[in-house]
């Protein structure tokens, strides 16, 4: 970032300088009560026999577990000073979702790198404003997405854990929650051993359900209920990704300010912390200010917008007025001639 980029930064950031510290209680109440809202959800869902009331339970389960599981976003940021709050997660959402947070925790923070962001190295881009191709192809991958997770961890694991060499080529090609189909990992030692702790963490939370399913203790709609609802979070988690930048590509001036240009805001509708809950809908102002936890975004967005600083004109750039225009501008950029030129994926 040259000085004249670097000095635009310092207003707007000193505007939010207080708001770096995570409310431990409102983190753990959240997190636990999502959970709880969203597996009670999917016991009723379950056993519900009248579709009407099948339809409200598996909304109020994607609803709320969506919300529970978007807190691996916050496990590389404001949550990794909270205790114990990773291993929470892990067993309210991480194991029963087959997520666990070592999927993202160590992967996304290159995604915040100045000299990784928008790159190919980079595990959570790809230019998809250049390419129809790959955003159809990524939206068939989210939807496909919970079965790749039962063969990773349920029936790949296992083996890994036996064979070295497996684990080792698990490690570094299906063990990140990546868009970028070519990212290969690359972990230290204590790294990988929390990988290893937490596939033996999987395979001891799902031992006694699949037992319980093998006996036919429990009905086969527990087996269509979790694909149903696992799936769903998928799909809306992968269409939140997409709107989440703007995916242009590399560019010199992906410093602070560029990611921020090259991120979206949808800080106006309503419903938008619905589909983007836990601070995503504030998505460029956490690139530009990854430290301040989701729960005091909305207020930095404010501070930073009414501070009228030389952002402004940035932060005007990243907005967007909700999905649908988001969507639209992506899809449209996709789809311009114009855009051509992009990188082989």
């Amino acid at each position: 970032m040259d000085d004249a980029r670097a000095q635009s930064c310092a207003p707007a950031l000193a505007t939010i300088k207080d708001l770096y510290e995570p409310n431990v209680h409102l983190y753990w109440f959240d997190l636990v009560g999502s959970s709880v809202a969203g597996w009670g959800a999917v016991a009723v869902l379950c056993f519900a026999r009248d579709l009407v009331v099948a339809i409200a339970a598996g909304t109020a389960a994607v609803t709320f577990l969506y919300r529970a599981y978007l807190f691996n976003h916050e496990l590389s940021h404001a949550a990794r000073r909270i205790a114990w709050f990773r291993e929470a997660w892990n067993l309210l959402v991480g194991f029963p979702l087959l997520v666990p947070s070592s999927l993202a925790v160590g992967v996304h923070a290159m995604h915040h790198k100045l000299h990784i962001y928008g790159t190919e190295e980079d595990p959570e881009y790809l230019p998809f404003a250049r390419s129809r191709f790959l955003i159809v192809r990524f939206i068939l991958l989210t939807l496909a997405f919970p079965l790749l997770m039962c063969v990773r961890f349920l029936l790949l694991g296992p083996g890994g854990l036996l064979v070295p060499r497996a684990q080792r080529w698990l490690v570094r090609h299906a063990t990140s929650l990546a868009l970028n189909p070519h990212f290969v990992r690359n972990v230290g030692p204590e790294e990988h051993r929390i990988i290893i702790r937490e596939q033996i963490g999987i395979l001891l939370f799902w031992s006694p359900w699949l037992a319980l399913l093998w006996i036919g203790v429990l009905p086969f709609t527990v087996v269509v209920s979790w694909f149903v609802v696992t799936t769903s979070i998928s799909l809306i988690n992968g269409v939140r990704s997409l709107v989440a930048h703007r995916y242009r590509g590399a560019d010199p001036n992906f410093d602070r300010v560029g990611q921020l240009e090259d991120s979206v805001n949808t800080p106006d509708a309503w419903w938008t912390a619905v589909w983007a809950p836990v601070g995503h809908r504030f998505h460029a102002l956490h690139h530009f200010a990854p430290g301040v936890p989701y729960h005091n975004l909305a207020i930095a967005y404010r501070r930073v917008v009414q501070a009228e600083t030389a952002l402004n004109s940035s932060f005007k750039v990243s907005s967007s007025p909700g999905l649908t225009a988001s969507l639209a501008w992506l899809w449209a950029s996709a789809g311009n001639p114009a855009c051509s030129g992009e990188r082989d994926v």
